[in-house]
């Protein structure tokens, strides 16, 4: 058996980078209620567990604003479902109908747009995505970023392993891993 692909240590960031569908918003769970309702008409289950996600985005959100460290929102969700699900925080979106993304993830182009759009430019390796799904860790991976994965309790393991760090929970980040200021 092959051994697994050594991930580099976290590096020192300035910038960050979100995806939001997974992520900042738990869409799965609503979803979830969906499937169930249907799933009831033919006395079946469709299982809390197997898509529940665990987001801690709002105490990150807070100490990235009261630091003034520059983060965005790249989401493959366009326009028009994007209205309909967020508020403006960040310093900039990329959606996924941008005329500057014409491929999707696992392809890097809304990462590398999302980066381009930061005043001034970081450094691609200065960039930390948060991640929840396999492609948009390769897509992040593409552009020579470093990725955060906050995945499904029920995706293969094996599916995490070429990020830098692998998370339950948003809640669980630690800052100062990648050169950020602490929690207080």
């Amino acid at each position: 058996m092959a051994a697994p692909p050594l991930v580099p240590a976290p590096q020192p960031v300035t910038h960050l980078i979100f995806d939001m569908d997974g992520l900042l918003l738990d869409t799965e769970r609503l979803y979830s209620v969906v499937f169930q309702e249907i799933c009831d008409r033919y006395d079946k289950k469709y299982s809390w567990d197997v898509k529940s996600l665990v987001l801690g985005a709002e105490k990150l959100i807070i100490h990235l604003r009261k630091y003034g460290i520059p983060f965005a929102l790249a989401t493959s969700s366009g326009s028009a479902s994007f209205e309909m699900k967020t508020i403006r925080l960040f310093s900039h979106i990329v959606l996924g109908d941008d005329p500057e993304v014409p491929r999707g993830k696992p392809d890097p182009d809304i990462f590398l747009a999302c980066a381009k759009r930061f005043s001034p430019c970081p450094a691609m390796e200065k960039c930390l995505v948060f991640e929840d799904a396999p492609n948009g860790v390769e897509a992040a991976l593409a552009a020579g970023m470093q990725v955060v994965m906050v995945p499904d309790r029920n995706l293969s393991r094996d599916l995490t392993t070429k990020a830098t760090l692998v998370l339950n929970s948003l809640q669980d980040f630690q800052p100062e891993l990648f050169g950020l200021p602490p929690y207080e």
